[in-house]
């Protein structure tokens, strides 16, 4: 791949792609720390679902107003590290669905911005392949999320998961804050 932007986009997307895999099949048995219902377990993923939801719907009538993308999805990066961080001091439910709130904010706000940062920086001709390589990247990077989250966890437990999260998420912020902006 020649493109420089999309060489850059994909760098800093798949640290943080890396952040949020790291939890990816662990959820349930973090919350299972605190909460033991299967059924709330399941709602309290559904409720993360319909606030990304609803914020991109809302995100979706004002984020083409917003000249350079750029920044939202540097906020989507930072609302999720913030997330996260708080995620290591989760004790009860109703924190927890306030922070799976917060973290749809975050996904609202990063995931359209990386997909409208990723199409215009596309080479013509080269739509399949490009989406491609993202999906390969992705798809590689949260497989071996999966296995160094579990490794994590069992190590160290879930507070060092969630402040490495947060910092991954962070270098994904200063890599997209410090990176010119005539490069994405």
């Amino acid at each position: 791949m020649g493109n420089k932007a999309l060489k850059v986009l994909f760098l800093y997307n798949a640290i943080f792609v890396l952040a949020g895999g790291l939890l990816g099949p662990l959820y349930a048995v973090f919350i299972q720390n605190f909460e033991k219902s299967i059924l709330v377990i399941s709602l309290s993923w559904a409720t993360f679902l319909i606030s990304t939801t609803v914020f991109t719907f809302l995100i979706s009538k004002v984020g083409d107003r917003i000249i350079e993308k750029e920044y939202l999805l540097m906020s989507g990066y930072l609302i999720r590290a913030i997330a996260w961080l708080l995620f290591a001091f989760v004790n009860n439910f109703i924190l927890l669905i306030l922070l799976l709130i917060l973290l749809g904010v975050g996904e609202a706000v990063g995931n359209p911005s990386f997909d409208t940062i990723f199409a215009e920086h596309l080479d013509k001709g080269r739509y399949v392949e490009e989406y491609a390589d993202w999906k390969l990247i992705e798809n590689l990077t949260v497989a071996v999320a999966a296995v160094i989250g579990g490794l994590v966890v069992s190590k160290f437990g879930f507070q060092i998961l969630f402040l490495t999260m947060s910092a991954l998420a962070v270098v994904s912020f200063l890599g997209v804050l410090l990176k010119s902006r005539s490069l994405l």
